[in-house]
């Protein structure tokens, strides 16, 4: 994954936070995961992608601030509550920033035709048509 290659275990750690089923996955469910978001933000401007990257990188740093270790050190619980508190900070930009994160890691993840069949949704191109 481009984006996020420098930060992969810190992305990761974010996406099994946010998703615990992401946790089953392999080498190869991740790949389509991180493929499904570079695709997502290959129209995205680089410096929005160089931000994400700061924005990953600064909840890693910012866990050290609260807890001692960084982000990607904590255990589940405190992964939990450290990412409920920026979803629910006082500065929008923190908000904003967290859930664009977390819709690219739904996205990643729900995009995956595995996924899609683990929840059974049944979504086609072709909408209703293909129900009649």
């Amino acid at each position: 994954m481009q984006t996020f290659a420098s930060v992969r275990d810190i992305f990761r750690a974010i996406a099994v936070t946010i998703v615990p089923e992401a946790q089953a996955l392999d080498d190869g469910g991740w790949s389509e995961v991180e493929a499904a978001i570079e695709k997502g933000l290959e129209t995205r401007p680089e410096s929005m992608r160089r931000q994400l990257r700061l924005f990953v990188r600064a909840i890693d740093t910012l866990a050290f601030g609260r807890y001692g270790k960084k982000f990607h050190s904590l255990d589940p619980a405190k992964r939990t509550a450290f990412l409920l508190a920026l979803e629910n900070s006082r500065l929008l930009l923190i908000r904003r920033g967290f859930w664009g994160l977390r819709t690219l890691v739904f996205m990643g993840y729900y995009g995956r035709d595995d996924a899609q069949r683990a929840i059974g949704y049944r979504a086609d191109p072709r909408g209703w048509e293909l129900r009649r």
